[in-house]
């Protein structure tokens, strides 16, 4: 058993801890925070190994179809994943370019990263779906409005965490056998994965804010604060989003 086959079995140990219906609450947001953590030191591993040997992790890309019910907040979810990872994407468009945005995400970055990230939307796109079923929109306001904004508090919430545990990761290295820094390192991989969206995409880049009114963000918030960030099927999770 490889050692990154050793950390995903390790993950899946405690995710299954966490899914235990004897498990309480309390505990099994432990196993998801360690999971969670396991998933970032592994991303970061895999880093800085790789600036020692870059075969062991090389730039990549990967088109992500989204389907289903709220393919603009599904979208909006998965870009609150990828740039805590170090991701870059761009929403492509119909008719080669020119016609109106399809429901396809075209990711940039390095192949551990980008597993990372699927890794993490199959499952966080599980429990947002769950969780917005549950919350109930203010009288007079439309269920969509509360379920739009309850997913943009859900993945604002996502974003931090991510941020906050990638940070700890980070800080955790010291050099590699290079003896960089993990800043470093990860400074150029974010500048190649930056140089590759714009030699693809570089004329097509925009950023739109959205417009949404609905009563639902602070539920999604806490929703998305109190979500596992680890949990997912290990899996087949890939099959089942890109290509």
């Amino acid at each position: 058993m490889t050692v990154d086959d050793k950390t995903l079995a390790k993950v899946r140990a405690l995710l299954a801890k966490a899914e235990d219906p004897a498990t309480t609450p309390e505990e099994a947001e432990v196993y998801f925070a360690k999971a969670a953590e396991l998933m970032a030191k592994y991303g970061i591993e895999k880093a800085m190994l790789a600036d020692a040997n870059p075969d062991l992790d090389r730039p990549a890309d990967r088109v992500i179809t989204i389907d289903g019910a709220y393919a603009v907040d599904r979208i909006g979810l998965l870009n609150h994943i990828l740039k805590p990872l170090g991701l870059k994407s761009i929403r492509l468009r119909k008719s080669g370019g020119y016609g109106p945005l399809s429901n396809e995400v075209h990711v940039f970055g390095y192949e551990s990263d980008i597993e990372r990230a699927e890794i993490l939307f199959t499952s966080l796109l599980l429990q947002a779906f769950n969780g917005m079923k549950h919350g109930r929109p203010q009288r007079g306001e439309s269920l969509k409005a509360y379920r739009k904004t309850w997913l943009i508090g859900f993945g604002r919430a996502v974003e931090k965490r991510l941020e906050e545990i990638e940070a700890r990761a980070r800080g955790e290295v010291r050099e590699t056998v290079n003896g960089r820094s993990a800043e470093l390192v990860l400074a150029d991989r974010k500048a190649v994965t930056e140089a590759r969206l714009q030699e693809a995409y570089g004329g097509q880049i925009q950023k739109n804010k959205r417009k949404v009114r609905g009563s639902g963000l602070d539920a999604g918030t806490a929703a998305g604060n109190s979500a596992d960030l680890g949990q997912t099927r290990m899996d087949g999770g890939r099959r089942a989003l890109g290509r």
